[in-house]
């Protein structure tokens, strides 16, 4: 089954999200890399690499979708895939679909047995999808606001 890699700035927020798509689908390997060796905000490189390795580990050779919170997470999301071996690499596929919503969704496509690249694909969706219903009421200037 397709793994999830969950990469961002925030530990505590990776957990929550990681728990939230457990919920979601809970037969879905996810692992998470979020915050600093040290505790604070921010990216490690290496956390994240070791996220990978057990990702792949997991996924028994099906692959990793990874998705990110912002975007420096991504270069060091970059850093660390430069240190995997070739067939690893490409058994992971980055999407550039939002955090919550794409992680979501992308769980239960894999859960659903779908391939690594319909996975991604699901979740790079998610970028398109809007949150608010069309006939949510605008306000001035046409953003939306709530009533």
């Amino acid at each position: 089954m397709i793994a999830l890699a969950l990469v961002g700035h925030s530990e505590e927020l990776l957990r929550a999200l990681g728990a939230m798509v457990a919920q979601a689908a809970p037969l879905v390997p996810v692992v998470t890399a979020g915050g600093t060796a040290t505790g604070s905000l921010g990216t490690s490189s290496p956390g994240i690499l070791a996220a990978l390795r057990v990702a792949l580990q997991a996924s028994a050779g099906e692959g990793v979708v990874v998705l990110f919170d912002l975007g420096s997470a991504a270069l060091a999301l970059e850093v660390a895939l430069e240190e995997l071996a070739d067939l690893d690499r490409e058994r992971i596929a980055v999407s550039d679909g939002p955090l919550v919503e794409g992680a979501v969704r992308a769980a239960v496509e894999a859960a659903g047995g779908a391939p690594l690249a319909q996975v991604c694909a699901v979740a790079d969706g998610e970028r398109a999808t809007p949150k608010l219903p069309p006939n949510w009421p605008d306000r001035p200037g046409g953003r939306p606001v709530a009533r």
